[in-house]
């Protein structure tokens, strides 16, 4: 066909090199934008977070004194011996004082106020006498009990020891001194057996930490580049490690473990996912890894290609000019295929038309924040033999060319899902001050699919916790 247009032209020694050129270029170098290549697999999007805590015995007390109830037990029609009978209240008298033993053991000071009356058994002498004599009296109970965390977010106490009762509690009933020390000794043991030691699943965690990561787990909306991406996380995974460290507080190695999901926006959750049981943790780490799922359309991709070329002018030869028009972006195996439908305008006015097609790996310029899609081959398909042969002749520098200009802004994409992270992650509650520290996001990768450019998107940091 060439040499039907110009028999004249290609006896010219430069055109047999360019033909040699071309087909050595065919031969190592085929694409075919038709081609069905396998597509890469998109990795799925784990997260992990572990945030080793230290909770001061002045907030643990708060926090005990806050959910401890005013009257612990009463008991009614008590023998006293020696013919009396009492009725007791036992009821908090101010705050409740933990300290550490060691890194299991927590010793804690109870005050304590025991009102009630002591009086005669019915019967004899109780018939005439039917005075009743008031007790009132404030005991401050040393004990020491290992609390231990269930996986099902229940608190238990499986040992308790009374160490000393904080003072003695007597009085007299017609004559007779009485020291109800050991009664109330046996009746805080009685207590400790039956309500706390036998009751594993004691104090329910859950109710607490539930409104907490009912905030934090939320499903929630960013916007991107004028559209709406709903994200939920999936909590596969919530490992503690807890420990008391004696002078100082509880320690704990908070760890979870989970995946993000998208969802469109008019299926997005309206709550958070169930939290799961609880595992041992080993990881003693302070740190934040988010895998975050993002991606292009390629309808949008070709829109941000659009706006890097436009303006665009590329000398092909000194008559004529090529003028990328559109371009369709693809998946092409593991790499991206874009179709470029162009004019070369010559000098005279006259106007070819034909496409490239670029085959190119995307990658992260981390300091232009930009997506640039390098490393590029391309064949042409032109209508005009001309249009062929100018390409060719300045191949690399065309390359070149698309090189500067293939790229799609990704700064502000990152910055919009930092700020969004930073919100939602930082939280405030009655006892602490949650904030995220040196949080960074980079894309984890790149991976063609039939419907868009997945972006994996991998964010990372610390926390930092203030007490109250």
């Amino acid at each position: 066909m060439i040499r039907h247009l110009y028999p004249s032209f290609l006896a010219h020694p430069l055109v047999v090199i360019f033909g040699i050129f071309l087909a050595g270029l065919s031969a190592c170098k085929t694409l075919d934008p038709a081609a069905s290549l396998p597509l890469p697999t998109v990795p799925s999007t784990r997260s992990e977070v572990n945030v080793p805590v230290e909770i001061p015995f002045s907030t643990l007390s708060r926090v005990v004194n806050g959910i401890a109830p005013a009257e612990l037990f009463r008991q009614r029609g008590l023998d006293l011996g020696n013919g009396l009978v009492g009725e007791f209240v036992f009821s908090r008298n101010g705050e409740i004082q933990l300290r550490g033993l060691d890194q299991q053991r927590l010793e804690v000071i109870f005050p304590l106020t025991i009102q009630g009356e002591v009086g005669l058994k019915p019967g004899g002498i109780r018939n005439l006498l039917q005075t009743k004599v008031p007790i009132s009296s404030n005991l401050a109970p040393v004990f020491v009990i290992n609390p231990e965390l269930q996986p099902n977010w229940y608190v238990g106490i499986p040992e308790f020891e009374l160490l000393d009762l904080g003072g003695r509690l007597t009085l007299s009933v017609l004559g007779i001194e009485l020291d109800l020390s050991a009664l109330v000794r046996q009746e805080i043991r009685r207590f400790a057996d039956q309500e706390l030691l036998s009751k594993p699943n004691l104090l329910p965690l859950k109710p607490s930490v539930e409104p907490v990561w009912n905030q934090l787990g939320k499903p929630m909306l960013v916007e991107v580049e004028g559209r709406k991406i709903g994200l939920s996380i999936r909590p596969d995974s919530l490992n503690i490690r807890e420990y008391l460290l004696p002078g100082k507080g509880l320690h704990l190695d908070l760890g979870f473990e989970g995946q993000v999901q998208i969802h469109p926006v008019s299926a997005l959750p309206t709550r958070a996912f169930p939290l799961p049981k609880i595992s041992p943790n080993t990881d003693a780490s302070n740190r934040i890894a988010l895998q975050l799922p993002f991606a292009f359309t390629y309808l949008e991709m070709d829109a941000l290609i659009q706006n890097s070329f436009v303006g665009l002018s590329i000398p092909l030869n000194k008559n004529y000019r090529l003028l990328p028009t559109q371009f369709r972006t693809q998946a092409y195996g593991e790499r991206l295929g874009i179709t470029v439908s162009f004019n070369a305008v010559s000098n005279q006015g006259d106007t070819l038309t034909g496409e490239l097609f670029l085959a190119g790996k995307p990658i992260y310029d981390p300091i232009a924040q930009e997506i640039r899609v390098e490393n590029l081959d391309f064949i042409l398909k032109s209508e005009s033999a001309k249009a062929i042969l100018g390409t060719l002749i300045k191949k690399g520098k065309i390359r070149k060319q698309l090189n500067q200009r293939l790229k799609i802004p990704f700064g502000e994409i990152l910055s919009v899902s930092r700020n969004g992270l930073e919100e939602r992650l930082s939280l405030e509650t009655p006892w602490a001050k949650v904030s995220i520290q040196d949080l960074q996001i980079v894309p984890l990768g790149f991976y063609p699919t039939s419907t868009g450019l997945a972006i994996p998107l991998q964010a990372t940091g610390t926390t930092a916790i203030q007490w109250k």
